[in-house]
């Protein structure tokens, strides 16, 4: 696959990186409520009663091993939705794994500051500098962390969460995030799975964020969509915002195929994908 890879990254080189169609207001967010952002790929800000969460966040131009300044890895479609400094610091980072396409450290270096928690899976937190957030805690499956208002529980997905090829140690998560009046599911990475079922109670799942693309060749570790509405369903989910795709090229399926088939899969249900472009909004009072 080396040549493959190296081939294309050079074929890349010259690609420009669109800009995103949208740009969400989140400065006009009330403190009430659960509101909601697309920023690119698995990266979402979230606001819940204002307290403010942003998932796997990757705003760089490319993702993989990084040379300094330099970074050699897939370059982005499309450009983030907002940049860092569009937004005010987050109060807690959400990590689900290691890979690079969630766990991008100049992305991660440039949101550090003692305001900041992180809540980050299994034996991973030595990619981060510890010191400079306000508090870094490694959840396994299972566990939970009150951070502020947010309870943070870890559960079991299917995926894999090795950086590179020899760190295998590493874990990989989803989260249920209960704040407040809200649950939110964010799935991170996952092949199709019965563990979304253990999170349904006789309370909904007001927003589940689940990854839709990257499902061919890789199925065995992506779910397609049809799956990724059926393990929100096993939730309980109200609302579906989906992620993992239209960023960056990470599988063979067509750009616009996965939403085709969420959409598709919902049948006369289609207002419970609530974002389907980057830099889209969804909010619930």
């Amino acid at each position: 696959m080396a040549p493959q890879f190296l081939e294309r990254v050079s074929e890349e080189r010259n690609r420009a990186i669109l800009p995103a169609s949208r740009r969400p207001s989140v400065h006009d967010w009330p403190q009430t409520g659960l509101h909601a952002a697309w920023i690119g790929h698995s990266t979402v800000l979230l606001s819940i009663d204002g307290f403010t969460i942003l998932t796997d966040p990757v705003f760089s131009a490319k993702i993989g091993i990084n040379f300094g300044a330099m970074t050699i890895g897939l370059k982005r479609l499309v450009e983030p939705a907002l940049q860092i400094s569009a937004f005010p610091r987050p109060d807690l980072i959400l990590l689900s794994h290691a890979h690079m396409d969630h766990f991008d450290l100049p992305s991660l270096r440039r949101l550090a500051n003692r305001e900041t928690a992180v809540v980050t899976a299994a034996s991973t937190s030595d990619l981060l500098r510890v010191s400079h957030y306000r508090g870094v805690h490694e959840l396994k499956w299972n566990e939970s962390v009150q951070i502020g208002p947010a309870n943070v529980r870890a559960f079991e997905v299917v995926h894999w969460g090795a950086r590179m090829r020899n760190d295998t140690y590493r874990g990989y998560n989803g989260y249920l995030i209960e704040c407040g009046r809200y649950r939110i599911v964010f799935a991170g990475d996952t092949a199709h799975t019965d563990s979304f079922r253990q999170l349904r109670t006789s309370r909904p799942v007001d927003l589940a964020i689940m990854p839709i693309g990257a499902y061919n060749p890789w199925i065995r570790v992506h779910c397609n969509p049809e799956e990724a509405l059926a393990m929100a369903d096993d939730a309980g989910a109200d609302f579906v915002l989906p992620v993992h795709h239209k960023t960056f090229e990470l599988g063979r399926e067509p750009r616009s195929e996965p939403m085709e088939r969420l959409l598709r899969a919902a049948g006369g249900l289609t207002d419970r994908i609530v974002i389907r472009d980057i830099g889209q909004e969804f909010q619930r009072f």
